[in-house]
């Protein structure tokens, strides 16, 4: 990934966005309701998803680790985490403020 922490952070809120906006058109009326597809379908997405975000939250502090540059690492590993945090809570307070006002 890249070397910017907020770049990664950013990543994962559009991979999120993304794989939520996909989720919600899945037509739901041709899967049955006892089937087994649902499942395994929501488990290889969880699946999927923790591997997306250990790459993008974790590759590049354990790259910097393992080159003993271990402050760095924590310096970038926390850095992410805060700004996906930042992120997450922009978006709560957008979609607060325009609910209030619909």
């Amino acid at each position: 990934m890249t070397k910017h922490p907020f770049v990664n952070a950013l990543a994962a809120t559009t991979y999120i966005t993304a794989l939520v906006t996909a989720v919600n058109y899945i037509p739901k009326g041709n899967i049955p309701e006892n089937s087994f597809i649902g499942p395994i379908f929501f488990l290889s997405l969880f699946v999927f998803s923790a591997a997306v975000m250990g790459y993008l939250f974790v590759y590049q502090p354990l790259r910097l680790f393992f080159e003993n540059k271990q402050q760095e690492a924590v310096r970038f590993f926390l850095l992410t985490v805060a700004s996906f945090a930042g992120i997450t809570l922009a978006i709560v307070a957008l979609w607060l403020s325009l609910s209030t006002l619909l």
